[in-house]
């Protein structure tokens, strides 16, 4: 899973519109538009405010997103 699916899915289950969860966030509806499309990734202030709002732990948050190998 992508991080913009992880997003999606985390704003669903709190059944909160692109624009709600912005606005929680302090940022755009068009920003997590663009998240969950995989236009853009969020900004580590953001992932920090996703964590917060959402009350997981970084860990919880991650847990499905794969992240790319070092190489």
């Amino acid at each position: 899973m992508k991080i913009g699916e992880r997003i999606k899915e985390l704003r669903q289950e709190h059944a909160l519109s692109q624009a709600q969860l912005a606005k929680k966030i302090g940022t755009s509806q068009k920003a997590v538009d663009y998240w969950e499309r995989g236009v853009n990734e969020p900004k580590v202030s953001y992932v920090m405010a996703l964590v917060h709002f959402f009350e997981l732990s970084y860990d919880e948050f991650f847990t499905e997103i794969d992240l790319p190998d070092k190489k």
